[in-house]
């Protein structure tokens, strides 16, 4: 016989506006730095909702000290009657819970997801029963660090939230979520799960890879006397390597195809480079191709200071 789900105190919510919530029983599964702030923000904008959530006992107590959720639970079971499940673990997780979420949820709900790959997460969704209704989503909102002790209400303010329907089924669905992510002051943005899972692959796993080689290969060779000897400029374009191997492992293997692809551009801009420092003319060309679309990316999308 099982032992009986560990269900953690209720927190009272806060004051806040007083809108109807858009979903009245929102549960969350993961409450890392985007379950969590995800989390805070609906317990901000719509306090009568109730946050329940879903995750190790430690980090359910952080949960609750900074009054992110009003259920805490380890076991999904607590979920039953929710109408909006939110997967916030990484991706292999998160699939893993699509399996079992029959068990756990009685009621009809939506289900989303936060995770950076989108392809294989669609997939697992489409045997859902009847009563869910499934869309992928990404919301683009990050900080140097990650954890249930860095989320804010803001993270989300003004930053891409991507989801990325299968079929022509959920349009109602989707109309709710792009409302729900607007309310938390992101952008909602709409795409196919392949074309996600390749711009993602670009401006998102490429950059993480590449600042993690970076590192990787700069501290190994300069070792810390070298390390103490450099500027601002190596611990900028390695800010990126502080990320996480466990969240990096599960996007590796569920876009492997599409970063794969995305490496192999970078390998090939490498090597031209590596073939050319000593006329340099190949290095004028990226240098003055990458100037110009940094301008853009700064004009698209300023830098963000975190606190």
């Amino acid at each position: 016989m099982s032992d009986p789900p560990r269900i953690l105190p209720v927190i009272q919510p806060g004051a806040g506006n007083g809108s109807p919530p858009l979903f009245d029983k929102v549960a969350i599964v993961g409450l890392g730095l985007i379950g969590g702030s995800i989390a805070l923000a609906v317990r901000q904008i719509w306090p009568s909702a109730l946050v329940i959530g879903v995750d190790r006992k430690d980090v359910l107590e952080k949960a609750m000290v900074l009054h992110a959720i009003d259920v805490a639970a380890e076991d999904p079971v607590v979920m039953a009657e929710a109408d909006l499940v939110i997967l916030a673990a990484p991706v292999e997780q998160n699939i893993n819970m699509l399996a079992e979420l029959d068990q756990h949820v009685t009621t009809p709900a939506v289900v989303t997801d936060v995770g950076s790959t989108k392809r294989t997460t669609v997939e697992a969704a489409r045997p859902l029963p009847s009563r869910f209704t499934f869309v992928g989503g990404h919301p683009l909102g990050g900080a140097p660090r990650g954890g249930i002790e860095h989320a804010r209400p803001d993270l989300f303010e003004k930053r891409p939230w991507l989801f990325t329907p299968d079929g022509e089924g959920a349009s109602s669905t989707l109309e709710r979520l792009c409302g729900f992510a607007s309310a938390l002051g992101a952008e909602p943005h709409i795409m196919a799960p392949a074309e996600h899972d390749r711009l993602l692959a670009l401006v998102s796993h490429l950059p993480q890879l590449t600042a993690s080689a970076l590192m990787h290969v700069v501290g190994s060779g300069a070792g810390e006397r070298g390390l103490a000897l450099t500027g601002r400029g190596l611990f900028d374009s390695t800010r990126l390597a502080s990320s996480p191997a466990d969240i990096w492992r599960d996007i590796c293997r569920s876009n492997a195809d599409a970063i794969g692809d995305a490496l192999d551009l970078l390998i090939d801009e490498l090597r031209v480079l590596r073939q050319d420092l000593d006329s340099t003319t190949e290095v004028d060309r990226v240098f003055e191709s990458a100037g110009e679309w940094r301008a853009r990316l700064a004009k698209l999308r300023p830098p963000r200071r975190d606190p």
